[in-house]
């Protein structure tokens, strides 16, 4: 049963099958959670052109926002990997935690205690409710992978990480790595 492979963590990886969505064509998302009652996750290679100081002058820092998915896309959440300076942090896994305080932690980037291999922040997020990812995954639209990359997935997941991942699975996969975003375009 394909549920019972799908715990929070993982990397869910589009299907080269997606062409032509706007929201999910070569995305790489982590699943921040996973339960009976849906699930949540997060984009991690798809940068906007908004750093954080854009829509919050009052933080110092130019870290970029990424988009996190087509839920709730007038909020920001972020993950990271210092919850010992940000209270209420949640577990993800492997040392990856999702929210806390956020007062705590716009004071911390203004004094230079946190960088942005430690943060990401996002506009949105993916969620799916109860069985609408298994169904997903029963029409081949997502591959699942374990974040062999653990914490450092920060420092990791950019612009090409879609790719990359496509090429570490090999066979037919290989091909999709190369083509157009949009073959139609070719």
């Amino acid at each position: 049963m394909i549920s019972e492979k799908l715990k929070k963590g993982q990397l869910l990886l589009a299907e080269p099958s997606i062409i032509g969505d706007i929201s999910f064509n070569r995305s790489v998302i982590l699943l921040a959670d996973y339960n009976g009652e849906g699930s949540v996750g997060f984009i991690l290679n798809k940068p906007l052109e908004y750093c954080i100081n854009d829509l919050l002058p009052e933080i110092n820092a130019s870290f970029v926002i990424y988009n996190g998915g087509p839920v709730e896309q007038d909020n920001l959440y972020f993950i990271h990997t210092i919850p010992d300076l940000i209270p209420n942090s949640i577990e993800i896994s492997n040392g990856i935690f999702w929210g806390g305080d956020f007062e705590s932690t716009k004071k911390l980037i203004n004094s230079g205690k946190i960088n942005k291999e430690e943060i990401r922040f996002f506009l949105g997020y993916t969620g799916w409710s109860a069985n609408q990812l298994e169904s997903e995954l029963n029409a081949n639209n997502w591959i699942v992978t374990a974040n062999v990359y653990k914490n450092t997935i920060l420092e990791k997941a950019s612009s090409d990480f879609w790719k990359e991942k496509i090429i570490e699975l090999g066979g037919d996969y290989i091909i999709w790595s190369n083509a157009p975003e949009n073959p139609h375009l070719n």
